[in-house]
């Protein structure tokens, strides 16, 4: 048997979430590896360098789960070999002879920060001690975090401490509660019923909500970060309503990130990813191990300007409440059953157990702790973290040449003025929260409004329309699905709907009504009535038939476009043309594909829009061709 194989102890499968970020690792190009993490303390006093190594390997010795190198090649699914001894990293630094000492420690503490670790290869931990002089060290725990998470790091460094107490003799401590315990319990979940909820909670979601270019990046980039710190009173009012509503302070954080998110991509029904605990109650000891229990896993975020901030806060909780047997799903998985192979690329981290430096000072015999320092990154192109206190501080942290620096600023702005607006109106509505800064609304109210420097626009959509067919014939034009058509074939299109138009009595100042599905078809019927000189009167298939009667009767178009699966929501004495009936497609076949001319003063109708009716009968509102010129 080879050395290689005796110092196998045992082979394990992985967590949800550790797949996930070996996926990344390997997949990931360049030199920096994000989910490297890494603890900085601080230390004011004399240390014991040999007590507190070997306070390291017994650490190590105790822990299987940090003994692990992670194997894919050839497996059907990827594995962690835990080893039976490893070699402790470890390494000694003295900068106290460096002209500048802080320096020289920070260049030391940044390259261990993005130096990869081999994933094959165990331990996915190291030390550093860097002697600072003058009594001062900086001591650095550097891990990749498939190992443990946030909680986990508490855990390992009081027991880190008490073993340095102890020289590296771990017989006073709690025997350790293993790491595959958990893999056991995730092994026993009903996976059909969480595939059931999960479906449901995500049941109608359109596609991915995204702020990044779609299909990502697969190189790790150092991300930038913004912080921002709410004022103390902001932050006890906030505490205040989250205990009054029955909610956490993170749910809070999670409403005020979707409205941001919906504010931004312009969607009212948003998805973003959120870290969960994943440490189950029913597992005896689970809050004392030492793994990655944590997942990331969606939260959607449905937005009804109507409903009101406190609404709409206890209503994320119920939601997200429903979903808390179910966390233990792989990201992979959720997505899938949803239908989806993406449906984020922002994450929220609400982190709870920070790091108390008097506490960890009574660990250390006459030693001071002056600083404790988490770093972390994601591979998400935007990454919110949210650290409670007595000031809750909001970092976005985001991948530079995904995001640009304005718009992370924004997200920062928005977010404080949706927990500002939480504390001030919480029963105000959702859509009057302002989420404008001062120099955005000047941009959009004077900026692009001066005609002096943005002159008004006196050509019409369909001149600019058919300027852009000349110019680029064979440019793709609209795409629907698996569908493209090019500005040339677009064109000709529209121009034969155009007279089929023309021969039902379509002119200038016509209204045509519009009751079709999104998509191509939809796209040339518009521009077909605006050539033939008409207005467009349009219609929501998922208008009630009541509705559709009222505005048919009350707007009188000439002809009604439609299909042949929507006709039958039509009132029998509408004159309708069903553009996928066979008829109408050799009718449009065989007209000219050329340019139709219809002189038509700017002043006309481009389209008629009717009101919501919420406080009587709707009211159509005509909208002219100058007026969307100006758009």
């Amino acid at each position: 048997m080879s050395t290689q194989k005796r110092n196998i102890a045992d082979i394990l499968p992985l967590s949800p979430l550790q797949e996930g970020m070996l996926f990344h690792s390997i997949r990931d190009e360049g030199p920096t590896d994000l989910y490297v993490r890494q603890l900085a303390f601080d230390l004011d006093g004399e240390i014991d360098r040999d007590r507190l190594h070997a306070a390291a390997e017994a650490l190590l010795r105790r822990h299987a789960n940090l003994r692990v190198g992670f194997r894919h090649e050839g497996l059907a699914q990827p594995v962690q070999v835990v080893a039976r001894s490893v070699t402790v990293p470890w390494r000694d630094e003295d900068v106290s002879d460096a002209e500048d000492v802080d320096a020289a420690a920070a260049k030391l503490v940044e390259a261990d920060r993005w130096a990869r670790f081999d994933m094959r290869r165990p331990p996915l931990v190291r030390f550093m001690l860097i002697r600072l002089g003058g009594g001062r060290h900086r001591f650095l725990m550097t891990h990749h975090h498939i190992l443990w998470d946030g909680w986990s790091s508490s855990v390992l460094l009081r027991e880190l401490l008490g073993l340095y107490r102890q020289g590296g003799d771990d017989r006073d401590l709690p025997q350790v509660l293993p790491f595959k315990d958990y893999l056991r319990w995730l092994a026993d979940r009903d996976r059909d019923e969480s595939r059931r909820v999960w479906r449901d909670a995500l049941a109608g979601v359109e596609g991915p909500t995204l702020v990044g270019p779609a299909g990502g990046s697969h190189t790790a980039v150092v991300p930038e970060s913004i912080t921002v710190t709410l004022d103390a009173d902001t932050t006890q009012e906030l505490g205040r309503c989250a205990r009054e509503w029955g909610v956490t302070l993170n749910t809070v954080v999670q409403a005020a990130w979707g409205l941001v998110l919906s504010w931004m991509t312009g969607r009212t029904d948003v998805v973003f990813g959120a870290t969960v605990s994943g440490r189950p109650a029913e597992l005896a000891g689970v809050e004392s191990m030492v793994g990655l229990f944590i997942n990331t896993l969606p939260v959607r975020v449905s937005v009804d300007p109507a409903e009101s901030l406190k609404d709409l806060v206890t209503r994320l909780q119920r939601e997200q409440a429903q979903l808390a047997d179910h966390h233990y799903a792989g990201l992979a998985d959720v997505q899938r059953w949803a239908g989806h192979g993406e449906l984020f690329d922002t994450v929220t981290v609400f982190e709870n157990y920070p790091f108390d430096a008097e506490s960890l000072e009574s660990l250390f015999e006459g030693v001071r702790v002056t600083g404790v320092e988490a770093q972390s990154a994601t591979h998400y192109p935007v990454y919110l973290l949210a650290i409670p206190g007595a000031e809750l501080t909001l970092c976005i942290k985001y991948q530079p040449h995904m995001i640009a620096p304005e718009d992370a600023h924004r997200y920062t702005d928005g977010l404080q003025r949706v927990l500002n607006a939480v504390t001030r109106e919480p029963e105000g509505p959702v859509g009057g929260v302002d989420l404008l800064g001062t120099d955005e609304r000047k941009r959009i109210t004077q900026g692009w409004n001066d005609t002096g420097v943005v002159p008004v626009v006196s050509e019409f959509l369909v001149e600019r329309f058919e300027r852009q067919v000349v110019s680029a014939p064979d440019a793709v034009a609209v795409v629907c699905g698996t569908e493209e058509v090019s500005y040339g074939e677009l064109n000709a299109r529209v121009n034969r709907l155009a007279r089929v138009l023309a021969g039902r009595g379509v002119g200038a100042e016509s209204f045509v009504g519009v009751l079709l599905p999104r998509g191509v078809d939809l796209v040339v019927t518009l521009l077909a009535v605006w050539k033939a000189g008409a207005a467009y009167v349009p219609i929501d298939p998922e208008y009630p038939a009541e509705r559709i009667g009222y505005v048919l009767a009350d707007a009188g178009p000439a002809v009604t476009v439609t299909t042949g699966g929507l006709a039958e929501m039509l009132p029998p004495d509408v004159s309708c043309l069903v553009v996928d009936d066979a008829a109408v497609v050799a009718e449009c076949a065989r007209q000219d594909a050329s340019d139709v001319v219809v002189g038509v003063p700017d002043s006309c109708a481009a389209y008629v829009i009717y009101t919501s009716g919420s406080t009587g009968r709707p009211k159509g509102v005509v909208v002219s061709r100058s007026s969307v010129a100006a758009y």
